[in-house]
């Protein structure tokens, strides 16, 4: 009779527990009743090496972000919040050799330029740089699936940097 009461009383926890998770999130946006509106310029690059098209995937990863986990609308002009900038750098370098050296592991690094502009409180403005990177094989070539995951990886940190200073706040 115990032994019936106590496995009903763990799997009753179990789920208990598991459905909880559900409710529980870390994303403590915080957005003036004010701020109804964001925009996001296209970010075009000034870095002298760059693979084509990373810029529109850099605009529309910042877009999708901030549609996904506010309540904001996205419009093309007079954004109350409006997101600007550039990608800067785009390097490629070694990172770690071969005892007869060569590079056995190679690291992509992204930093893009962002200009916030909160156009109701301006002192909440500011410029920053926002730098990842993304390490691959050496006998991989940065490009198809290798770019896209590189990409990936590095927008999605960037991406949730500039959220968390420009929304979330924290």
């Amino acid at each position: 009779m115990i032994y019936k009461f106590l496995k009903a009383t763990v799997v009753l926890l179990i789920i208990c527990t598991i459905q909880s998770c559900g409710f529980y999130s870390l994303n403590a946006v915080s957005i003036p009743d004010n701020i109804r509106t964001f925009q996001v310029d296209y970010f075009g690059y000034t870095a002298t090496q760059t693979e084509v098209g990373i810029e529109r995937t850099f605009t529309l990863a910042l877009q999708d972000l901030i549609q996904d986990q506010t309540s904001l609308s996205l419009v093309n002009s007079n954004g109350d919040y409006i997101y600007q900038g550039e990608i800067i750098r785009y390097f490629i370098s070694p990172i770690t050799a071969t005892a007869d050296n060569r590079a056995s592991q190679n690291r992509l690094t992204i930093d893009i330029n962002v200009r916030f502009i909160n156009t109701k409180v301006e002192d909440e403005s500011f410029e920053k740089v926002y730098s990842f990177y993304y390490d691959y094989g050496a006998d991989q070539l940065m490009q198809n699936a290798v770019l896209d995951e590189a990409l990936d990886v590095i927008y999605t940190q960037i991406t949730q940097d500039i959220f968390n200073d420009t929304l979330a706040k924290w």
